[in-house]
């Protein structure tokens, strides 16, 4: 619950918003051709003019808090400008106005942020969308967008969000862990990344499995590097998050239906298409419907080394959503002829986990071996161990074999 103290600011930064729009109209300021120097001054000079009109007893700390608060208002996205901008907060999860949350190094954590309230929240959520055409009302109250810089936006309210308008946020970084990082920080060994470089440059068809914020899009940008310059590779992805440098790519990203329920590019339609376009390898940033079927017989029709991540838990339950996922999109086989599709098509899995300090590693990194017999027989190449009493983990390399 908020304070008292809080919420008489709150009331005062809704005031002064009106206030600032109506100054913005009468002068004709237009906010989106204005330099951010210039509109600050105006935004500077008009919330201060606003105080003093009204006699607010506010120290100048509190005043310079409220004109950077509301400019953001005007010019950004309000509250989420400061998370924005942090770069050490992954995630942004907006429960409504007075619960916002964000993850840093896999914790997350309740912010500061607070917005004004519900309607607050939602002026933010279509300030996003403006730019992109997309809209949010009673008839279509889910959707799914991308920020300039490429963070992906989900944004649902009421009705179908019974508590109020909610925002998460996943935000795109330029700059990638490193194979070095990684090291360092735990998440895998020198022995670790030495079989999953061999895998990739073998060409070995690699699935990356694991839970929500794992690092899965992490690793697939990372194993990527490793393919020889000399291939052609396309990347198909819901947002375009992988970093390949490499001189020979063609990035394809899908596109959700516009206002008239038209034209929407699924990440199926996209793999289909790649398949004409002579790629050596394809990459799937993530497996989630009927793209697994074209993607399992691509893996079997010469384009060996593509990759992708799935979620899940295990890499026995990585096999099972797969067949879940066949069977509910319309793969019309026996048991039997579903299992020898995956096995024969999938070479390697690789397991990530996160422990609850929000540390992310390679759990385990398991080829596929299938026999007449057991078409998901697997052979362990690499797997950590978590250790008992300290919570560190024992990381230990069996090599590729």
């Amino acid at each position: 619950m908020a304070t008292r103290v809080d919420q008489e600011y709150q009331d005062l930064k809704k005031r002064v918003h009106y206030f600032l729009v109506e100054r913005l109209d009468e002068e004709g300021v237009e906010v989106g051709k204005s330099g951010r120097e210039t509109l600050y001054g105006f935004v500077q000079d008009n919330v201060q003019s606003f105080v003093s009109q009204n006699r607010m007893p506010l120290s100048a700390q509190d005043l310079t808090l409220l004109a950077r608060e509301t400019f953001d208002e005007v010019a950004g996205f309000g509250p989420l400008e400061p998370l924005l901008s942090d770069d050490s907060v992954n995630d942004i999860l907006v429960n409504g106005p007075e619960d916002v949350f964000v993850e840093i190094a896999g914790v997350l954590q309740r912010a500061h942020t607070r917005f004004i309230d519900d309607d607050h929240v939602t002026r933010v959520i279509r300030r996003i969308l403006a730019p992109l055409g997309r809209r949010l009302d009673e008839s279509s109250p889910m959707v799914d967008a991308r920020l300039p810089d490429g963070s992906r936006v989900n944004a649902i309210i009421p009705p179908i969000a019974l508590d109020g308008p909610s925002i998460s946020i996943r935000k795109f970084t330029q700059k990638h862990l490193t194979a070095q990082d990684l090291v360092n920080s735990g998440s895998m060994t020198a022995e670790c990344l030495d079989v999953l470089t061999s895998l990739v440059e073998t060409r070995r068809n690699i699935l990356i499995s694991g839970g929500t914020g794992t690092g899965k899009t992490t690793i697939l940008n990372l194993l990527s590097q490793y393919i020889p310059r000399d291939e052609r590779v396309v990347t198909i992805e819901d947002s375009a998050e992988l970093q390949l440098n490499h001189p020979h790519i063609v990035r394809l990203e899908t596109r959700p239906a516009n206002t008239e329920g038209t034209g929407k590019i699924t990440a199926r339609d996209l793999v289909i298409n790649a398949l004409r376009m002579r790629p050596d390898r394809i990459i799937l940033g993530e497996v989630r419907a009927g793209e697994i079927i074209e993607l399992l017989q691509a893996m079997n029709t010469g384009h060996e080394g593509s990759m992708s991540t799935i979620h899940s838990n295990s890499a026995k339950d990585a096999l099972v959503r797969i067949e879940t996922l066949l069977a509910v999109n319309g793969y019309d086989a026996g048991e039997r002829a579903i299992g020898r599709l995956i096995g024969s098509s999938l070479d390697v899995i690789v397991q990530l986990s996160r422990l609850p300090n929000g540390r992310r590693f390679v759990s385990e990194v398991v080829a596929m071996k299938a026999t007449p017999d057991d078409p998901y027989r697997m052979e362990t190449l690499y797997r950590t161990e978590e250790g008992t009493d300290d919570g560190m983990v024992k990381l230990t390399g069996e090599g590729v074999r």
